[in-house]
C-alpha cells in the first residue's frame, strides 16, 4: 500500500455510556478549518470530501496501530456520518485491555483528539497568497483513530502534490510560451516571404520598363 496521508486536531472526543454499552463520540475532521501543514501550505477538507468514502470497510484504532483495533464499519462498532461540521465517528468500545484503557484515559481527559488516514481522490491548489492552499474535495478513508497526540502529520504526499502541480503549471506556461515562439516564427517567415515576393514583382517590373 502507498504512504497514506494522516490529519487530526484537538477537536474533542466525549464518552458515553448508556445501556451498558461504552461508545466515543467526537469528530475526526472538521470542514473548512484551515490548517497550515508545517510551512508548507494551508489546508482545508471541503464540505462533502467523505461523501463517497464512508460506504468503505474502515477501522477504528487507536494511534492509528494497526494492530490495536477497537471498532469497524463493517461489523456495525464504528459508525461514520459528515454532517454540517464534519466527520463524525461513533465507536463502540470493546471489552478488551485498549477498549478499558482507552476509556479511562479519554474519562480522564489523557486522550482528547481524533484522527484519520486518507488519501485524497480530488484536490484543487490556490497559490494567489502567501502560502499555497490546499483545499481537499475526496477521500478514500482508511481509518479513524483517538490519538494521544494529534498534531497534523504525514505532508509528503500533499508536498508532492504541490509540486506535481507547479510542475503541470509551467509545463502549461512553457507551452504556450513554445506556441507563440513558433506562431511568432512563422508569421516573420511569412513576411520573408512576401518581401521576397515584392522584391521579385518590383524587379520584373523594373526589367519590363
Amino acid at each position: 500500500m502507498t504512504e497514506l496521508e494522516k490529519r487530526g486536531g484537538g477537536l474533542g472526543v466525549e464518552t458515553r455510556a448508556t445501556n451498558g454499552k461504552k461508545t466515543l463520540v467526537g469528530y475526526a475532521a472538521v470542514f473548512n478549518n484551515d490548517t497550515t501543514i508545517g510551512d508548507y501550505f494551508v489546508e482545508r477538507i471541503a464540505p462533502g470530501a467523505f461523501r463517497q468514502a464512508l460506504g468503505g470497510d474502515i477501522r477504528a484504532l487507536v494511534d492509528h496501530d494497526k494492530g490495536r483495533v477497537i471498532g469497524r464499519t463493517k461489523s456495525g462498532t464504528l459508525r461514520l456520518s459528515e454532517d454540517s461540521r464534519g466527520l463524525l465517528a461513533e465507536i463502540d468500545i470493546p471489552d478488551t485491555a485498549d477498549g478499558r484503557d482507552l476509556w479511562t484515559l479519554v474519562g480522564r481527559g489523557d486522550i482528547s483528539g481524533m484522527s484519520f488516514s486518507f488519501r485524497a481522490t480530488k484536490q484543487s491548489w490556490d497559490e494567489t497568497g502567501d502560502l499555497p492552499i490546499r483545499t481537499v474535495e475526496a477521500v478514500e478513508l482508511f481509518e479513524v483513530s483517538a490519538v494521544a497526540f494529534p498534531a497534523y502529520e504525514g505532508t509528503t504526499l500533499a508536498v508532492r502534490a504541490l509540486e506535481a502541480v507547479r510542475a503541470e503549471a509551467e509545463e502549461v506556461l512553457a507551452e504556450e510560451q513554445r506556441r507563440k515562439d513558433n506562431a511568432a516564427a512563422a508569421a516573420r517567415r511569412v513576411a520573408e516571404r512576401r518581401m521576397q515576393q515584392e522584391q521579385k514583382f518590383r524587379g520584373f517590373r523594373q526589367g519590363a520598363s
